[in-house]
């Protein structure tokens, strides 16, 4: 059985990245990032693995689905 994917906020996903805020942001518009999820009314993350995912091959990193948002 595989572990739950984790939700990380973030200063996590600053941390692990690299990237500034305004650089992640602008990598979302231009679909070059994973999407941030709503956590709460006024909390947001992401998925773990999306971000891995980009680590990995953050020049060819593209959504797994259409809708990665409604995962």
């Amino acid at each position: 059985m595989r572990e739950p994917d984790r939700i990380i906020r973030l200063k996590t996903v600053l941390a692990r990245t690299g990237l500034s805020r305004s650089t992640i942001y602008r990598k979302i518009a231009a679909g070059t990032f994973p999407t941030k999820i709503k956590i709460s009314a006024n909390g947001t993350g992401w998925h773990e693995s999306d971000i891995n995912r980009w680590i990995a091959d953050p020049v060819g990193w593209r959504p797994e689905r259409e809708f990665d948002e409604f995962r």
